[in-house]
């Protein structure tokens, strides 16, 4: 079992930052793919960016590349996702999710999931 808590969230000015952090308890953390997800009101959850095990590979949704960085570490079991150039339409609650997921892209194939934790960008 693996437990993931974010924290980071909040109300920023458009064009501003906010560095996401997710937190997880059980030891297998390092093998896990982490990923973060995103749903606005009245939309279905979406992919925003992934990252395998080792780091070795970060995937971004195309919506958020060059402006998101995704990041582990394993030591600290602790996923981040750096968000620069934020845009109103970045408003959403974000997910943390890790497993061993045959699309990268896909929600369904993640196992566990973080409550969320609410980004909210003024114009």
């Amino acid at each position: 079992q693996v437990q993931l808590v974010e924290s980071g969230g909040g109300l920023v000015q458009a064009g501003g930052s906010l560095r996401l952090s997710c937190a997880a308890s059980g030891r297998t953390f390092s093998s896990y793919a982490m990923g973060w997800f995103r749903q606005a009101p009245g939309k279905g959850r979406e992919f925003v960016a992934t990252v395998t095990w080792s780091s070795a590979n970060t995937y971004y949704a195309d919506s958020v590349q060059g402006r998101f960085t995704i990041s582990r570490d394993n030591a600290k079991h602790t996923v981040y996702l750096q968000m620069n150039s934020l845009k109103p339409e970045d408003t959403a609650v974000y997910y943390c999710a890790a497993g061993f997921p045959a699309r990268l892209t896909n929600s369904r194939d993640y196992s566990y999931w973080g409550q969320g934790t609410q980004v909210t960008v003024s114009s």
